[in-house]
Parts: C-alpha cells; sequence; structure tokens
C-alpha cells in the first residue's frame, strides 16, 4: 500500500537545475520526516536533505546554498530544488520517509540524476 513516488530526474549540464519530486501515498504524510538521500554504486547511501514534519531542515555541508527540500502536505509530496548542479552531484537520488510513531521507514525506487557537459 505505501508508495513513495519520485520523478524529475535526468540529465543536466553542470550549473544548470533539476526539481525532484517524491509523491506518497498510504502513510499519514504529515507525521513524517521526509528526506532525499544519493547513492554512487560502490558507495552507501548518504544524506542529502531531510524535512521534519514541523518543516525543519537538515542538509550535507555538500549541498548547503544550492539544493532546497520541501514539502507540501496537501499534496503528500516532497520536493527537492536542485540548482547550480555540478558533476559530483551525479547519482541515484532515493526519496525516504520516516516515522518513530509509525516506526516506519520507507524508500522511494531512485531516481537519477546526471551533471555531465
Amino acid at each position: 500500500q505505501v508508495q513513495l513516488v519520485e520523478s524529475g530526474g535526468g540529465l543536466v549540464q553542470p550549473g544548470g537545475s533539476l526539481r525532484l519530486s517524491c509523491a506518497a501515498s498510504g502513510i499519514i504524510f504529515s507525521i513524517y520526516r521526509m528526506g532525499w538521500y544519493c547513492q554512487v554504486p560502490g558507495k552507501q547511501r548518504e544524506l542529502v536533505a531531510t524535512i521534519t514534519s514541523g518543516g525543519n531542515t537538515n542538509y550535507a555541508n555538500s549541498v548547503k546554498g544550492r539544493f532546497t527540500i520541501s514539502r507540501n502536505n496537501a499534496k503528500n509530496t516532497v520536493y527537492l530544488q536542485m540548482n547550480s548542479l555540478k558533476p559530483e552531484d551525479t547519482a541515484v537520488y532515493y526519496c525516504n520517509a520516516f516515522s518513530t510513531q509509525e516506526r516506519s521507514d520507507y524508500w522511494g525506487q531512485g531516481t537519477q540524476v546526471t551533471v555531465s557537459s
């Protein structure tokens, strides 16, 4: 029943922008901490950004000032606005939903972001 459906990934040039979306269903979206994580083959999945149910945000140092996470509880959707993209941002990006109350931790399917000239 639980689904995290991602969209917005693709190929962009360095300095370009991309907006990732993750639409959640099957959960009480408003009580979940939502997040974006990235993973490169052969490496562990890493935090990109999180946003709490109250709207507090946290970012990896490497993306501060360039990426913005936001959520629209009415749409059960979390976004990642990615600006000033660098080749080092190339990775698979995963949407995450976490709740202590629900004792749940869900992941999206992952979407490829490639930054290359």
